[in-house]
């Protein structure tokens, strides 16, 4: 990423510390406002990140930037024997806590709080490992990706489900007034923390899509690295391995 986007212009704080308080601070409506913000389309993209993973009958997934759990919850319909979703901030986790049980998936599922590029995990300990809408939040992609790499059994999958911004016309034009425009102004009227959407949206504007993330997995080390453009390519699936 040719500019490093943080969520407060005026802070002390590194961009990672930025973003696990940005989090803490909008968990409590995230998910309602995820909704209304994707007009529920995220649900589609996330089920297709389950079938690609389900097809690699794994049994241990971990589900990094997991959130509120969304993901780590539809990863269990892969028939996983157990699914950890890791986050930086707490007050996401919590969230995510409550759905859990709430579903009865306590036993299957184990919510971590960790950081990304510092994986509290052994080498070759997941078949699969996913990140949806978390990895523009790294504070040193290439780092977190070594360290998603790292801990990726040989033969792995992983899979990114990221924003993206679409190409042609007037699809470009239109999801741009809607991210500089609509997206915080929506994020003002409904979060009680009104710089999170405006970087939600700039970090997206931001954050190399494409071939370019597509390269930087293969400079990492990854295989087999393909990218599938979602919903006029305002989100992208990527799929690599190990």
């Amino acid at each position: 990423m040719s500019k490093k986007i943080k969520p407060y212009k005026e802070s002390h704080l590194n961009k990672k510390q930025q973003v696990e308080k940005m989090f803490d601070t909008i968990s409590t409506n995230y998910d309602g406002l995820n909704r209304v913000i994707s007009f529920g389309i995220d649900v589609k993209w996330r089920k297709k990140v389950v079938a690609i993973v389900k097809a690699s009958n794994p049994r241990q997934v971990l589900d990094i930037a997991t959130g509120t759990g969304d993901l780590a919850i539809n990863l269990v319909k892969t028939g996983a024997s157990e699914v950890v979703g890791l986050d930086l901030s707490e007050g996401m986790l919590a969230v995510g806590r409550k759905k859990i049980a709430e579903k009865n998936l306590s036993a299957k599922i184990q919510m971590v709080q960790g950081d990304s590029e510092d994986l509290p995990f052994e080498d070759n300990s997941f078949d699969a490992i996913t990140v949806a809408f978390g990895v523009r939040n790294f504070e040193d992609l290439e780092k977190g990706l070594q360290e998603i790499l790292r801990v990726l059994k040989p033969g792995g999958v992983f899979v990114i489900l990221e924003t993206s911004v679409p190409t042609k016309f007037p699809y470009k034009q239109g999801y741009n007034f809607y991210t500089k425009n609509l997206l915080p102004l929506i994020g003002k009227l409904f979060s009680k923390d009104k710089d999170a959407y405006s970087y939600l949206s700039e970090s997206a504007a931001a954050f190399p899509h494409g071939e370019k993330l597509n390269n930087i997995l293969r400079k990492i080390g990854f295989t087999n690295v393909e990218n599938k453009p979602q919903t006029m390519g305002v989100a992208t699936i990527y799929t690599a391995s190990k």
